[in-house]
């Protein structure tokens, strides 16, 4: 039976009001295949993109299930991989269970955890954390375990790429083996398969689009840049558009996000309209970047991955790809930002030369190739300097070493030729550092400066060298 609507699934009239409120009419497809099987409470292990409504496909059963606020300890843990998507998450549950009393915590690292504290000796029926907080609490005695029954890892994928799976098994220690379990995961490489063999019991396989697909609102192009200056001269080209409204460029890593943020806020965009986030922003500062975007009162925001997951923003015109990810999947991620909640968007990617090996398997993990479009004329292209272009030289070279160990490459370090007979090792020695220069060989065959024995028998070397003492002589 086609469901088209959400009065069609078991939920309660609150759950219903609140769906109402929220604008949503008709479930997607992720929403239409797992709502019944957790209501059924089978284990699901669901393949799906950010954007695609996968928050409320766990959160509707879940929250159905667990009704109302009851006893002290949390009955319902969801684990996500960043602060941002725990945030996200958390504010999902405030909206979906607006007309309940259930009490719901977000649990994250980046500030003191006395709030967090006293907020769970209060009551809490539902956790959503991360994994490495979650732990720090529970070893401090703050969680009861014993009453979990249902459990659900959110972007499984990156948790792996994040190096969470020693806290993941240490939770899955402590929680009832009795539960109902959730995965979901945007990719579904081997190491998500051996998590979900490791944590689901028999279960049902959901994946609304091919893992790793790219969304179909999204338009996406290369252009190709043979070095920095022209990524930052077309950047400011483009921002510069009147379409470019509220858009996100990612960049591989801090310092680049930084450089990026100060060409910008001091030459192309007003200051007040721009903000930068990464790993070293405070927790506060992150919070009040993200607030702004999502309000529209910003026009930029310039991050790195820590971000590519957990941003949930209906309008995001253009996404940027400064330059890629070597996490490959955390393309589909950034991209995901925006064509989310059925609006269009686009997602511009900027190659260099050493690029091209990344996006060639890039574009065998989203099985299709991304069309590239020639720079603009008003984009100047300068040339590239001397230092930058050895390093993507050697970077190329590194590239073709991983494909072909034999490869050797441009920079390998050449040996020299062993030299053959007496003559030509002594060339070689008179090549080394330090060394003399030795004289012609005499009429005798004996170089000149070697001793030699004169009629008297005293030892001496020929030309200026010193005499050495006799034994018996003055010292």
């Amino acid at each position: 039976m086609e469901i088209t609507s959400f009065e069609q699934f078991e939920l309660n009239r609150q759950l219903l009001n609140a769906i109402a409120d929220l604008g949503y009419s008709e479930p997607t497809p992720i929403q239409q295949k797992t709502i019944p099987l957790s209501l059924g409470n089978h284990d699901v292990l669901g393949i799906a993109q950010t954007g695609t409504g996968k928050t409320a496909a766990y959160l509707l059963p879940l929250l159905m299930k667990i009704k109302y606020a009851q006893g002290q300890n949390p009955r319902a843990l969801i684990l996500a991989p960043t602060r941002e998507l725990v945030m996200q998450i958390n504010k999902a549950i405030g909206e979906l269970g607006k007309y309940t009393d259930l009490r719901h915590l977000a649990l994250y690292g980046g500030l003191g955890p006395k709030t967090q504290i006293e907020t769970l000796q209060k009551g809490v029926d539902l956790l959503v954390a991360t994994p490495g907080r979650f732990m720090d609490l529970y070893r401090m005695g703050e969680i009861v375990t014993k009453d979990i029954r249902t459990m659900v890892l959110d972007e499984a994928d990156k948790m792996m790429d994040m190096g969470f799976m020693p806290q993941i098994r240490s939770i899955l220690e402590i929680i009832p083996t009795k539960r109902q379990n959730l995965l979901f995961s945007a990719t579904f490489g081997g190491r998500v398969e051996r998590l979900s063999a490791e944590f689901l019991e028999a279960p049902i396989k959901i994946e609304v689009t091919p893992q790793a697909s790219t969304a179909d609102m999204v338009s996406q192009v290369i252009y190709e840049t043979p070095n920095f200056r022209t990524k930052i001269n077309l950047l400011d080209y483009l921002i510069s558009k009147d379409s470019f409204q509220r858009v996100i460029i990612f960049a591989r890593t801090k310092t680049t996000a930084e450089n990026i943020y100060k060409f910008l806020a001091r030459k192309v965009v007003e200051s007040d309209k721009i903000r930068v986030i990464h790993a070293n922003k405070g927790q506060n500062t992150r919070i009040n970047a993200m607030d702004a975007f999502k309000e529209g009162n910003i026009q930029v925001l310039v991050a790195t991955d820590v971000v590519a997951r957990g941003i949930d923003v209906a309008e995001v015109s253009h996404v940027i790809n400064f330059d890629l990810p070597l996490i490959y999947e955390d393309y589909v991620h950034r991209i995901g930002r925006t064509g989310r909640a059925n609006h269009t968007g686009e997602a511009i990617t900027f190659l260099t030369a050493p690029e091209e090996y990344h996006v060639q398997k890039i574009e065998r993990i989203i099985r299709m190739t991304i069309p590239r479009q020639p720079l603009p004329s008003q984009v100047e292209v300068p040339e590239t300097p001397f230092d930058e272009q050895q390093a993507m030289l050697r970077e190329i070279d590194d590239q073709r070493r991983k494909e072909d160990p034999t490869f050797l490459g441009a920079f390998h370090e050449k040996k020299t030729k062993p030299l053959a007979g007496g003559k030509a090792r002594l060339k070689a020695k008179a090549k080394l550092p330090g060394a003399k220069k030795s004289a012609s060989p005499g009429a005798g065959g004996r170089p000149s400066g070697t001793r030699s024995k004169s009629s008297g028998g005293t030892s001496h070397k020929s030309g200026s060298t010193k005499r050495p003492a006799s034994r018996g002589g003055r010292r």
